[in-house]
């Protein structure tokens, strides 16, 4: 067995010599004699011989490198799924809980899978979807860090990263990808890197590996296999280098503030990228009892750091209308990469952010993506010389018409295009109008929507279900044809059969979605004529759960308008609108009936609209926001404002734990 000092020296030999390759048979430039070279190879062998360990990438393996013409697809045994992610230490401390956790460098590589038997690396894998994944064994000599033989007869599955270290990347950026583009990040490269189908190349990029997990293995050392941190300690002595790592029993805010920076600082000074850090339990037992979603397993925790802020340019403001007649702006940026992307646009939510960052084209503004997805304007570098007038337009972008400044429900103020018949009006309702969440007609894309608009055969909804008059006129546009049209049509005759909720969305009545007309169809049993009788008689839909004035009044109002109860009764003789019964959750030892529940945060392994609906076969009231209404709060992971709220209002607030004891899960 190797010990410390003779895995180092190992791994010393190892680079150099293959330093000294690189420049004998690449670079035409040996910085060294040939017995020099022959000295340090004789000492690497007699070390691997004595060890019984054999670096993959070790000169005394290497006689040049495999070239492979495809990437077979493997199975792995054991998923090799992600960590859920959070920015907030209170997470952390919540998901420690009194255990011993280990905490970790995050590389930003590409996780890799290895295999071993009878001490011999049989199979060498990227993660892919967790699930399968990609062999790519014939890299293995071309990554340093991955011996090629250990002294260990039973099967071993060690997890890890390959990644490619900061001043590597650095000296190697003029490398570019197969479009001709050159690799944003070290990440990138690395991925590229491992799948390459000629070992070479993967070998010219100083790809590394380190482990991060013991998945099968060492269940003989019945001392100590029970942890984590064991394990990868006893990598080291089969060449494998380690994560730098610690472990915490009872660890507060300030202990993890001081961890965090002093890894953040080891992580640069030992030069290796890195995009977050890793807790985990440490007993291997405990950990396999935490169950996992079909995304990630739940006995670990990704630390990912505060999003980072890139400096670029707003160059222009373009302005759309939306299908209620605001006009969204969106800023065109100078192109920034972030995280891999390459981001030039973003959204100005409305005309109050732009007056809050005093946004003017021309000034340098700090861009993030929060939370790792949205791009977003943080901050302007070039504050004092805004001027509203010269940032929004007189006239709506698209029809002409006037526009107007208007103070939202939420008390922002908006820009407004009133013309009915704005073309991006009408298009936006019509998009909405077929979408998955109304009348769900698959084949009526936006492009196709413009043009049956544009030809004059569109105006109301109900022309949707008269497109058959200019069926030859439509089989003869372009991208289309006798098989197109007879897609669509079947599409729209199998819309005829709807639900009532699907029927309230499409009428797109401000402020009734998903939520709003799942209300409405229980209070009126899906019925359309008791619910336009409830409108007659002055019904006050405030009373209803998450229904305030606002949507009350809305409802009104769009009643009022002759066209739109015209469209109403229309609509209704071309659909069938279907009465939907759901069956409910036993009623036995159920305390939630006929109460309203708000979720916040993930409650896995439901999906929102998940468990909302299991809310819902309860007999409860699924709610969308906190009100004094409200009776429970079911709090997930990373939960927002909505906690806050619950607990100024005394509402009751459950763990999902909780809320799933309770209904007898």
């Amino acid at each position: 067995m190797a010990n410390a000092v003779e895995m180092s020296t190992m791994r010393k030999l190892v680079a150099q010599l293959n330093q000294y390759r690189h420049e004998y048979y690449n670079l035409n430039a040996p910085s060294v004699a040939d017995d020099v070279y022959d000295y340090m190879y004789d000492e690497l062998l007699a070390l691997e011989e004595h060890t019984g360990v054999c670096m993959a990438n070790s000169p005394t393996q290497t006689v040049g490198y495999p070239v492979v013409s495809a990437l077979p697809k493997v199975a792995h045994d054991i998923p090799l799924l992600s960590l859920d992610k959070t920015k907030d230490i209170e997470d952390l401390i919540a998901f420690q809980a009194g255990r011993t956790v280990d905490l970790s460098l995050k590389l930003d590589g590409l996780t890799t899978e290895l295999i071993y038997e009878n001490g011999q690396l049989i199979r060498l894998s990227t993660r892919g979807d967790g699930y399968i994944g990609e062999n790519i064994t014939h890299n293995a000599k071309a990554i340093s860090g991955i011996p090629e033989r250990i002294p260990y007869e039973d099967r071993l599955v060690v997890v890890g990263e390959s990644f490619i270290h900061n001043s590597d990347f650095e000296s190697l950026k003029s490398i570019t990808d197969s479009a001709g583009n050159p690799y944003k990040n070290s990440r990138n490269l690395a991925a590229g890197s491992i799948r390459a189908f000629d070992a070479a190349i993967c070998a010219q990029r100083h790809v590394s590996f380190l482990p991060f997990s013991v998945l099968e293995g060492f269940e003989e050392y019945t001392d100590w296999a029970n942890r984590k941190h064991a394990r990868l300690l006893k990598l080291t002595e089969f060449g494998f280098g380690v994560i730098h790592a610690v472990q915490l029993q009872n660890g507060d805010k300030a202990q993890y503030e001081q961890l965090i920076a002093q890894m953040r600082e080891a992580a640069e000074k030992s030069d290796l990228p890195i995009d977050g850090l890793v807790l985990t339990y440490d007993e291997v037992d405990y950990s396999r009892t935490c169950g996992r979603t079909g995304h990630h397993f739940k006995d670990g925790l990704a630390f990912k750091f505060e999003d980072e802020l890139y400096e670029s340019v707003l160059r222009d403001i373009e302005w759309t209308p939306s299908r209620t007649g605001e006009i969204a702006p969106v800023a065109v940026l100078d192109s920034v990469v972030i995280d891999g992307c390459t981001v030039s646009r973003a959204s100005l939510h409305n005309l109050s952010f732009i007056e809050s960052l005093e946004l003017m084209p021309g000034c340098r503004v700090l861009v993030s993506k929060r939370n790792m997805i949205i791009p977003h304007i943080e901050e302007n570098l070039e504050r004092g010389h805004f001027d509203l007038d010269a940032v929004t337009p007189k006239h709506c972008p698209r029809c002409g018409a006037e526009t107007r400044f208007h103070i939202t429900d939420g008390g922002k103020k908006a820009l407004f295009c009133d013309n009915p018949d704005c073309a991006v009006r009408k298009l936006r309702r019509f998009v909405h109008f077929v979408s998955k969440k109304a009348m769900d007609i698959e084949g009526l894309s936006e492009a196709t929507l413009e043009r049956l608009i544009a030809r004059g055969w569109l105006h109301s909804f109900t022309d949707v279900y008269r497109l058959d008059h200019y069926m030859q006129e439509i089989i003869c546009m372009d991208g289309f044809g006798r098989k197109s049209w007879d897609n669509l049509w079947g599409a729209i005759q199998r819309s005829r059969n709807t639900t009532f909720e699907r029927y309230l969305i499409a009428m797109d009545i401000p402020m009734i979605g998903n939520h709003a007309s799942k209300v409405l169809a229980k209070q009126f049993g899906s019925s359309p004529s008791d619910f336009e009788e409830a409108v007659e008689n002055d019904f006050d839909f405030s009373q209803l759960p998450d229904f305030g004035e606002t949507l009350h009044q809305n409802i009104h109002q769009w009643f009022a308008q002759e066209e739109n109860r015209i469209l109403w009764e229309e609509l209704q003789e071309m659909v069938t609108i279907q009465t939907v019964t759901t069956e409910t959750h036993s009623m036995e030892s159920n305390p939630f009936v006929g109460c309203t529940m708000v979720v916040t945060g993930k409650v896995e392994p439901y999906t929102r609209s998940g468990i909302n609906a299991k809310i819902e076969s309860l007999g409860a009231v699924a709610g969308s926001s906190v009100t004094k209404k409200t009776d429970y709060l079911i709090c997930g992971e990373n939960a927002g404002s909505k906690l806050d709220k619950a607990r100024a209002l005394g509402i009751r607030v459950l763990s999902p734990g909780e809320f799933f004891q309770m209904i007898g899960e």
